[in-house]
Formats: structure tokens, sequence, C-alpha cells
């Protein structure tokens, strides 16, 4: 990183992209004593200005590689649309500038590994946006399982449904729901239990038949085959008529851990029937999540410690969503060591 931070002069920043995400890390840093947002850059001259009053950024940028070259810029947080980040990435990671970016890395394994290898050869620290691996309960999971309180893992299972699916123009370039929605939910399945050897998947369009028109489902189930036997399944909808819902179960010999869908507010009314109010959006529900991992990213640079998670995470949690996707267009199991960049074979 160019001109590495000392353990006490705060970190400077540039935020590139100052839309939903970029508000939402760009005030997390704000509220850091260890980070200083140094500039905004975003082509919306009025989205810049508001992140830019928000984190008393000094500088607007429109093109963010002006502000990728700024020489007061130490790191950057790539909030930008997902076709633009591996260009950014790799600008950044030349230019010697620590790298935070949501996921993911590029919708092409190959341009990921590519990128990927850029930012090694460069030398620079880089995290990709796994968010959830920063929830209270899924940090605690993971410390609780490498413990060995569940023994030996067993099966694993993980729900994961939107409240209604994003425009068409989005779905048309998310790369499709594996890569989009339930690549979180495949992250955590290695993050708690580790690398999947095969997948099986099925899905439909049950909400929207012009999302089958463009080759994508909108309700998907996966089976999972864990490298060290455990079995799991992941299922995915882009609609949940009551608001946003994430549940994941880990089961092992020595018991099972149960990650719930938590109530917004920790209330539970029995006055008339059972009442409890519910998260409505993902934002919501891991705000706390998102604010932990630029955290961590933080604490990362000031020490002087390679980020989590990493290079290592962006490639294979891709290409276990990619082995999904080729799974149910192709109708068949998957290896996910099959799944290579263009020109490659496993």
């Amino acid at each position: 990183m160019t001109n590495p931070p000392s353990p006490t002069a705060p970190i400077r920043f540039a935020v590139l992209g100052a839309g939903r995400m970029g508000l939402e890390h760009g005030q997390a840093l704000a509220s850091l004593p260890q980070a200083q947002v140094m500039a905004v850059a975003d082509p919306l001259p009025e989205a810049a200005a508001r992140l830019a009053q928000l984190t008393r950024a000094a500088t607007v940028y429109a093109d963010p590689l002006d502000a990728i070259h700024d020489p007061q810029v130490q790191a950057v947080i790539i909030v930008t649309p997902t076709s633009t980040h591996a260009a950014l990435i790799e600008a950044a990671a030349r230019a010697g500038k620590a790298i935070f970016c949501e996921k993911p890395v590029a919708a092409d394994l190959g341009e990921t590994e590519r990128v990927m290898r850029v930012v090694e050869e460069c030398g620079v620290a880089f995290q990709i946006g796994f968010q959830r691996r920063f929830d209270a309960g899924f940090a605690q999971a993971k410390q609780r399982i490498l413990a060995g309180e569940l023994g030996t893992i067993e099966q694993f299972a993980a729900t994961g449904r939107d409240p209604a699916p994003p425009p068409l123009d989005y779905l048309k370039v998310s790369g499709g729901i594996f890569l989009d929605q339930a690549i979180h939910d495949l992250d955590i399945a290695r993050f708690l239990v580790g690398e999947v050897e095969e997948v099986l998947a099925i899905g439909d369009a049950k909400i929207d038949p012009a999302i089958a028109d463009m080759g994508d489902a909108d309700t998907t189930t996966v089976l999972l085959k864990f490298v060290g036997g455990a079995q799991g399944v992941v299922q995915n909808s882009r609609r949940a008529v009551y608001g946003y819902d994430v549940r994941t179960e880990v089961f092992g010999s020595g018991g099972k851990f149960v990650l719930d869908a938590t109530p917004k507010t920790p209330l539970l009314s029995y006055a008339q029937g059972v009442q409890m109010d519910h998260y409505h959006f993902f934002m919501d529900r891991f705000k706390d999540a998102y604010r932990a991992e630029i955290g961590a990213f933080v604490a990362a640079l000031q020490a002087g410690a390679p980020p989590q998670p990493g290079v290592f995470d962006a490639v294979e949690s891709l290409r276990l969503a990619l082995a999904c996707t080729r799974s149910l267009r192709e109708g068949r199991a998957v290896k996910v060591a099959e799944v290579q960049a263009d020109g490659q074979h496993a």
C-alpha cells in the first residue's frame, strides 16, 4: 500500500460509488477514528455531494480513476456497478492502494482469477464483501464450530429469501440468482462447514415469467456435497411477502447451531395471538455486520495483517456459484472443480 499507515495515523480512504452501499460503507468509515474519507467518486454530482457531506470528504471526483490516483488516498472502497469492479480493482492494485470491494470481482471466473493475480503480484491488501461473516451470530457459530462444540459436521441448511425481485433491468446484468443472491448462502456454507465438492441445483421462475425468458430462475434449491463428507441444502427465492428471510442450521455429531430469522425488535406479543415484527430488507438485517466488516478491514490495515475474506474466497465462492448455475442449466450434478476459466479444464 502506498504510504503505509502508522499505528496512530488514520488511514485515508476514497469511496468509489455513492449509491446505497456507498452511503453505508462511507458512513461506517466516517465513524471510525482510525479512518478518514478523503475523497468520494461518482458520476452523479448530487449523489457524490451528498456522500461527501456525510463523510466530510474534502474532494469529489466524477471519475473513480481520479480518486484512485489521488496521492492522498491510501485505500479504496469499491461499491460501483459490478461490471466496473475488475477494472477498478486492477487500477487500485497497480497504484498500490489497499482495496475493499463488494462482491463479485466479476461474473466471469477467468477475469476474476486474472485480477486477483494482479492484486497478489502488487502485494496490496484486499477484502471481498461477504458481510454475513461479520454478523455476531455467524461469527460466534464459526468460533464454536472451530472449538469442536458440534463434533463432526454432518448436515448444513440455509434459506435466503428477498422481499421482492429487483428490477428486470438489474436482473439482466446480475449474473443470475446464484451469483447475485445465493452466493451469500454459498459463502456462508464454505465459511461454517468448508469447501464444497459437488452440487445439484433445480430452479424455476415461479414469480415472474420474464425472469425465465432471460434464462434465469427466481426460486432455487441446491444440494451440496462437502469435501469433508457433510451434506447440505440451500434454498433461495426472490420473493418473501413477509420480508427478508435468512435462516441457517449447522448439524453435527455433538448437536446443532441454528441462526434463525430474528425479530427486528426483541419483543414477542402474546396479546392477540402471537405477533412479532420482521426485518424487511437485507441492509436493515445486516446493518451491524456491514459496519463490522469495514471495521475489520481498517483494523487489518492498521495491523499490517491480511484482511479476510480475501482473494481465495473471492475466487472460490464465485466458482461455487458458477457450479450451481451450470448444474441448473445442464440438469445434472456438477463437481465444483469442473468450473474452470475459459480454455482450462479440470
